[in-house]
């Protein structure tokens, strides 16, 4: 499916993961795919959202409060503290070393003896169902491309999703925002 993405939808994908990793969790979701869309400021998914009031910095302040930080995470901090260590500063000095998330997973060896560099990071069902809506969404419009656009769509139609909760609770009405979506890809 992939193969029809546009180079802006694509985008989106490689940032939601990039956004994944900076949050820490080991999964891209239907926020971390909001999240990518929104890192593209001048893509229409930003530009419609922008518009409405929501922009990237405020969905991922939302998406840091609405996912807690895994309990091993503030006890392994809390023990490296109390000898004088401090986590976050290790973090960021081995992050500008070797980029975002180089501490997150160590190589893996599978059955047949590969070692794999443990960056994959899986997508949840969700997120999953958003892409095959996007796909969905642009044959719909008689479209042989998925955009952005055409993500945001699978979004809005997945509807279940932490990204949904982000624009609701960000006072944006799914309904017109998805006719003024459907407007700008014709």
């Amino acid at each position: 499916m992939f193969e029809r993405f546009h180079q802006d939808a694509r985008q989106a994908v490689v940032l939601a993961r990039e956004n994944s990793q900076r949050l820490r969790h080991p999964f891209i979701g239907t926020e971390h795919l909001l999240l990518g869309l929104l890192d593209q400021r001048a893509t229409l998914s930003a530009r419609v959202l922008g518009r409405r009031g929501l922009d990237y910095e405020q969905a991922y302040q939302a998406v840091a409060r609405m996912t807690p930080r895994r309990p091993s995470d503030t006890l392994d901090a809390d023990a490296l503290e109390s000898i004088g260590i401090d986590l976050s500063a290790v973090r960021e000095r081995v992050e500008a070393a070797f980029g975002p998330g180089a501490l997150d997973r160590a190589p893996v060896t599978t059955r047949r003896g590969q070692r794999v560099s443990g960056r994959h990071t899986p997508l949840t069902g969700r997120a999953k169902k958003v892409l095959e809506l996007s796909l969905r969404e642009a044959l719909a419009l008689r479209q042989k491309t998925i955009c952005d656009g055409h993500l945001l769509l699978g979004i809005l139609r997945e509807g279940g999703g932490l990204a949904s909760r982000v624009i609701a609770d960000a006072g944006i009405d799914a309904g017109p925002l998805r006719q003024e979506i459907v407007l700008e890809l014709r």
